[in-house]
C-alpha cells in the first residue's frame, strides 16, 4: 500500500500548495473553529477547477458529534449536491448519547452516498470505549479510512494506542489514517507499526495559522518524511 498524505483545504487558494507539495488528497471543510463543518457546494466547484486531487468532503453540521433527524436530512441533501459538484468521497460519523458510535445515524447517511468512499472522522477518539468503537466501524459499508489520533487530546497522547492497534491488526492498519496534532517525530513510529495514511491541517500552513494558505514547502517536507519513513519500515 502506497503512503497517502491528506491535507485539509478550506478553499481553492489551498489547492496549489497542496498539489505542488505532493499531497494525494484533500479533506475539504469550513469553519475550523468548530473543527471542520460541511463546506459550500461552490467551494467544491472552485476546487475542482483548481486541481485534480480527490476531494473528500466533510458532512458535519455542528461542532459536536451528535446529530438529529432533521440535521441528517439536511446532510443527506448536501451530500447529493456536493457529489454532483465533484466530491470524490466524504467524511462523517456520529456518536449517540451513550458516547458510542451511532451506527444507525451513520449508516442512514452512508446509504445516501451510493458507492462513494468515506472516512469515519475523529469522533472515534471521543468515544468512551475505543476498542468497541473500532469493532463497530470496521465493517461499515463503503468505509475505507478512519481518521484518528488515538486520543481526544491528539496524536501526542494517543501515539502508543495507534501503534498498538495498527501492529495488532492488518485490517486496522489499512483503515487507519493518523491525524490530529500529528508531529514529524510521530511518523516513523506509525510507519513501523504499519500505518500508511497521514493527515495534516495546521501543519501545512505557515505558523499553523488557519488564516494562512497551504504552503507547498511545508507539504513537501511532510511528503518526504512520510515516504522515507514508510520506505525504511518495509
Amino acid at each position: 500500500m502506497q503512503p497517502l498524505l491528506e491535507v485539509i483545504a478550506l478553499g481553492p487558494a489551498d489547492a496549489r500548495g497542496a498539489v505542488e507539495g505532493g499531497a494525494d488528497r484533500l479533506e475539504v471543510v469550513t469553519d475550523m473553529a468548530a473543527d471542520g463543518l460541511t463546506p459550500s457546494v461552490q467551494t467544491i466547484r472552485d476546487l475542482k477547477r483548481e486541481c485534480d486531487l480527490p476531494l473528500r468532503v466533510m458532512l458535519r453540521a455542528n461542532d459536536g458529534f451528535a446529530t438529529s433527524g432533521s440535521e441528517l436530512s439536511r446532510l443527506m441533501g448536501a451530500a447529493h449536491q456536493l457529489y454532483a459538484a465533484g466530491a470524490d468521497g466524504f467524511v462523517l460519523g456520529f456518536l449517540n448519547p451513550a458516547v458510542e458510535v451511532d451506527v444507525e445515524a451513520t449508516l442512514r447517511l452512508v446509504e445516501e452516498l451510493g458507492d462513494a468512499p468515506w472516512t469515519f472522522h475523529r469522533a472515534i477518539d471521543h468515544t468512551l470505549d475505543h476498542d468497541h468503537a473500532w469493532q463497530q466501524v470496521i465493517g461499515l459499508h463503503g468505509i475505507d479510512t478512519v481518521l484518528t489520533a488515538g486520543s481526544a487530546r491528539g496524536v501526542g497522547a494517543g501515539l502508543d494506542d495507534l501503534c498498538r492497534r495498527a501492529a495488532d491488526s492488518a485490517v486496522v492498519a489499512q483503515l487507519m489514517m493518523a491525524g490530529g496534532g500529528l508531529a514529524p517525530d510521530h511518523v516513523p513510529w506509525l510507519a513501523r507499526a504499519g500505518v500508511r495514511k497521514f493527515h495534516i491541517g495546521g501543519a501545512a500552513r505557515p505558523g499553523r495559522s488557519w488564516k494562512a494558505y497551504v504552503d507547498a514547502s511545508l507539504v513537501r517536507s511532510w511528503r518526504t518524511l512520510i515516504d522515507d519513513s514508510v520506505a525504511a519500515a518495509l
